[in-house]
């Protein structure tokens, strides 16, 4: 119930006043109501401090996600989260340890989590995939595998690939007496100088993927270098069911070759002197915002990309945000990742404003990542109509816009090249970004 309601009712029942008297202040409270359209005109929203968009009820992905985090997910889920250091390099769990979050499959193979572990033996041949698409990555992945296991990790796939010589890469997980070992790629490149391990033992794998190359180790040795001509498109990555007992207790990526968005000069970004907010570099070179409302904007369009930023917030009530696929010139119409510590008042974990990395009214934040005066790692990924972000290392957002295409993401989905804008909430801002780096996926204008 919005506070001009609340008021009204309140009024209407400390009040004296005759009967018609009372029936008219009710009737009174609830043409307000209707008029002020719940708790405010979202047409006055739009001019607002913090223009943020009409307030329709999120659609798409959200809605599609099939576990509810409880309170002891979220306290799992918190001490998930990686250090600074390894935050701020860009790595992020692709399985959080608690649910299949960010996963997706189409098969009838039994994957679930067990004891902080992705766990699959039986069912199907089939694989468990990221919803999100990667290349040009690190990744490294503990699992243990049954002495007469079959399974692997896929690249650069779809949820059914087609063709393993053509359409994706397959890094194998199988015994030695396999001609493709654990380490290879199969029907491409045989691993060699494989450590010998126990199959009780847990193993490491480190799979670098970068540009036309696939590296792969197997704890801590080179057993496998390819490098392929036609190389498959950009795709999901997917952990395969075929035979035997696998587990996975981590899945750690790290994306490569980002360009920098940060200079003394701040020679990537427009800037609107007429706006309340300021923006300058500190003597560290992180880029400060001050003041209130207002934007600077990247002088290039991005449409897919992925992005790496660390703020820091002196107050839980203060705020931020990293807007993006704005309409370039307007003020802050674009998309929204949130920047925001402040807690609800039940639990310290639950956001009260939607949270850092949540997507500003259309998917809330899973839980507060971040703490305050301190820097905040944010990894995010745009894909045609879907957005995901990590914060220190965890994911807390997986949203698929299905609106109807329209310039303006406010109202629609919006697919075109936007700029991305770094905002000025209100007059109370004092926000550090650095670490500002992005790789566009589809190219840059």
């Amino acid at each position: 119930m919005c506070k001009t309601f609340k008021c009204l009712v309140s009024y209407t029942m400390t009040k004296p006043m005759s009967n018609h008297g009372y029936c008219f202040a009710v009737i009174f409270a609830l043409l307000m109501l209707f008029t002020l359209g719940g708790c405010g005109n979202p047409d006055a929203a739009e001019h607002s401090a913090s223009p943020q968009g009409p307030s329709e009820k999120p659609s798409g992905r959200s809605a599609d996600v099939p576990q509810e985090d409880n309170a002891a997910d979220r306290v799992s889920l918190l001490k998930r989260r990686l250090s600074e250091q390894e935050s701020a390099e860009g790595w992020v769990h692709l399985f959080d340890g608690v649910t299949l979050f960010g996963w997706q499959s189409d098969s009838q193979a039994n994957f679930r989590v067990e004891e902080g572990c992705i766990v699959v033996d039986q069912g199907e041949k089939s694989l468990l995939c990221t919803e999100m698409n990667w290349d040009h990555y690190e990744l490294l992945i503990e699992y243990r595998a049954g002495e007469t296991t079959n399974s692997g990790v896929f690249l650069s796939t779809s949820l059914s690939p087609g063709d393993i010589t053509k359409d994706c890469y397959e890094v194998n997980i199988a015994p030695e007496s396999h001609p493709f070992s654990t380490g290879s790629l199969v029907e491409r490149k045989a691993a060699t100088n494989v450590p010998v391990a126990d199959h009780e033992d847990w193993r490491k794998m480190r799979i670098v993927h970068q540009q036309n190359e696939v590296v792969v180790e197997i704890d801590g040795v080179e057993v496998c270098q390819y490098r392929d001509e036609q190389p498959p498109k950009s795709g999901q990555i997917g952990l395969q069911h075929k035979q035997g007992k696998i587990e996975f207790r981590k899945v750690l990526i790290r994306p490569l070759d980002m360009d920098d968005l940060l200079d003394e000069k701040l020679s990537a970004w427009k800037q609107y002197p007429e706006m309340d907010a300021k923006y300058s570099v500190t003597e560290s070179g992180a880029m400060r915002v001050q003041g209130g409302s207002g934007q600077i904007e990247t002088k290039k369009l991005f449409d897919d990309f992925i992005l790496l930023a660390q703020y820091k917030l002196p107050t839980p009530e203060m705020n931020s945000g990293i807007f993006f696929r704005c309409i370039p010139g307007d003020k802050m119409m674009g998309y929204e990742c949130q920047v925001s510590n402040y807690p609800s008042e039940d639990d310290p974990l639950t956001p009260a404003d939607c949270g850092s990395g949540g997507i500003f009214r259309r998917q809330d934040a899973r839980f507060i990542a971040g703490e305050n005066n301190k820097w905040v790692s944010i990894l995010l990924q745009v894909q045609g109509p879907s957005i995901a972000a990590w914060v220190n290392g965890v994911q807390v957002s997986g949203w698929t816009d299905d609106r109807d295409l329209n310039e303006n993401p406010r109202r629609g989905k919006r697919l075109e090249a936007g700029t991305i804008m770094i905002q000025g909430h209100d007059p109370g801002t004092d926000a550090l970004f650095q670490r500002l780096k992005i790789r566009a996926l589809n190219g840059a204008n």
